[in-house]
């Protein structure tokens, strides 16, 4: 895994990148079949990104009319750059690069014969000179576009359960190098952490699992004037599909418009869980969360669906 993305830190390290760049290397990654990377490019008030968004079929799934179920990985970002004002690959792009990465090798796996049960769609966006926000701890990287035009754009509805990676290294809560995994979320509701990825991660990386906490404020839609730890879950506001973070950490605060400060193998890791989190998850060995247990709190508490999205305006004081 590290080479994929050892190929994609090069690629994305450049001004002048583009989805169109990007689609042609998973291209070749991919064979004669071909990645068939939809690169969609989206113009806000500060700039504009390329979405990228590749669809890996399986042997039994969707697409080939079967019954396997479809996993969303969702690459979570601002931007890969913060250009003219800092130079160089930005901390907040490990988790296009992640994203990127399980599509490289899912696709090379697919060429050679290995095909999942399922579907994977994965989504991101390559913008090299995105804006920067203040933030506390540390500042921020921002996009061209708004969450809700991220989401549009990465989050679709085939997506039966959605992995969103980010770099997670603005805060003073985790305060580990490595991989945390989140608690699920769906539908407004924070779920316990799902067992068989916390222990799939544990295999994955070699060392004991790392969660991390999870707040009502976390899940609600940006730009509601609450702080959010970062975007990572920020797909749960589109979808009510369950979605789980795998937030890409280190032991002390690092800006995320950081240059020199993304770990190739710790993004590799991810990336790793990811595939094995899309084996297993269409093969039907995996949940993210408990459906019974789901509809009972439901049923005996009610919906959260307000809280994916802008609720009441506030009342005047």
């Amino acid at each position: 895994m590290l080479k994929y993305v050892l190929d994609l830190v090069d690629l994305l390290d450049d001004p002048d990148v583009d989805g169109k760049r990007v689609a042609a290397h998973l291209d070749s990654v991919a064979g004669p079949e071909g990645s068939g990377a939809e690169v969609t490019t989206v113009t806000g008030e500060r700039g504009s990104t390329d979405f990228v968004l590749v669809r890996v079929p399986g042997r039994s799934g969707r697409t080939a009319g079967g019954t396997a179920r479809t996993l969303g990985v969702v690459g979570r970002l601002g931007g890969i750059g913060a250009r003219p004002e800092m130079t160089g690959l930005v901390s907040d792009a490990d988790g296009a690069v992640a994203a990127l990465a399980t599509a490289a090798k899912l696709l090379d796996m697919r060429r050679r014969g290995d095909v999942l049960d399922g579907d994977v769609i994965v989504a991101t966006h390559i913008c090299p000179d995105a804006p920067t926000a203040p933030h506390d701890p540390v500042p921020f990287m921002d996009s061209p576009v708004d969450i809700a035009t991220m989401n549009r754009h990465e989050v679709t509805g085939e997506m039966e359960a959605v992995l969103s990676i980010d770099t997670t290294k603005g805060n003073r809560i985790i305060n580990h190098k490595g991989l945390a995994l989140s608690p699920t979320v769906k539908e407004g509701w924070v779920l316990k952490v799902s067992e068989p990825l916390g222990e799939l991660l544990a295999v994955v990386t070699g060392e004991p699992l790392v969660t991390y906490p999870v707040t009502t404020q976390d899940i609600t839609p940006y730009g509601n004037g609450v702080h959010h730890i970062n975007s990572i879950l920020q797909p749960a506001t589109a979808t009510a599909a369950p979605v789980v973070g795998l937030a890409i950490t280190s032991a002390a605060a690092v800006p995320g418009c950081q240059t020199g400060a993304s770990h190739e193998t710790d993004i590799a890791a991810a990336a790793r869980f990811a595939v094995e989190t899309a084996k297993a998850y269409g093969g039907g060995r995996l949940d993210f969360h408990d459906d019974q247990e789901f509809d009972a709190l439901v049923s005996r508490y009610g919906s959260l669906t307000h809280l994916q999205t802008f609720g009441r305006e506030p009342r005047e004081s």
